[in-house]
């Protein structure tokens, strides 16, 4: 009896210490419905003078496509914080430039275009650079990952050493090909994965959280899956 009294004390204990999450809490939630872009909102610069320019982001045959022109943004309606984004993207026609932004927030904080954030690279052979806009991370052999030029500092703003190379070459496939890409956001951490293999880790992010964005940087690139899962942060890895 004094056993089973023990064991329901430090069960207590635990639980009050480090509280579970409930199941709602860890639920999977799909970030695009496949049908059209409900949850999301898209700022481009040049729809400014022009409303009724043509848009820069559909929903196509089930998948979520960036057009690539006129450049801007997808970006969602809600904030983000400690989460596992897994989606898939491939560049339809032709080779180029896009990109996941973790932790939005100012628009257009950077060259009238880019939101703070930090950037999860998908350009051609470079998927998982970090480009840091208006926020800022770091990374092991910070001299020889993110090389500076003459009087240039490591930071997010205009003249900034501003790119981060990945670890990896060769984990992305041919055009036309599916990716798989993983972004874990937990506390002050950004973990990328490409692929399967692990192609980024950076900490001390100067934020933990924001919005989630999608790039139009010139090409058509089509994703699906886009699928959100909350994760739970260590005690003392928390960033506001």
């Amino acid at each position: 009896m004094k056993i089973h009294t023990r064991c329901v004390a430090i069960a207590t204990f635990l639980s009050a210490a480090f509280p579970a999450f409930s199941e709602e809490e860890h639920k999977s939630v799909a970030l695009f419905n496949g049908k059209d872009l409900t949850g999301w909102h898209s700022d481009v610069p040049a729809a400014d003078k022009n409303p009724d320019i043509k848009p820069s982001f559909i929903a196509r045959g089930g998948m979520l496509v960036s057009l690539g022109n006129p450049g801007g943004h997808l970006i969602t309606d809600k904030i983000h914080q400690n989460y596992r984004l897994e989606l898939e993207y491939r560049f339809a026609k032709e080779p180029g430039n896009c990109g996941v932004l973790v932790h939005g927030s100012t628009p257009r904080a950077l060259y009238g275009m880019f939101p703070a954030s930090i950037e999860v690279q998908m350009n051609s052979t470079h998927a998982g650079d970090f480009w840091c806009i208006a926020e800022n991370i770091e990374v092991p052999d910070m001299e020889k990952r993110r090389p500076k030029g003459k009087n240039q500092k490591w930071g997010g703003n205009q003249g900034d050493s501003r790119r981060i190379l990945n670890l990896t070459d060769g984990s992305e496939k041919p055009v036309g090909e599916w990716n798989k890409m993983v972004i874990e956001c937990q506390g002050n951490e950004v973990k990328v994965w490409v692929n399967g293999d692990m192609v980024n880790h950076g900490k001390n992010c100067t934020k933990g959280k924001g919005q989630i964005a999608l790039q139009a940087e010139g090409v058509e690139v089509e994703f699906k899956g886009l699928l959100l899962t909350p994760l739970k942060v260590e005690a003392g890895k928390e960033k506001k």
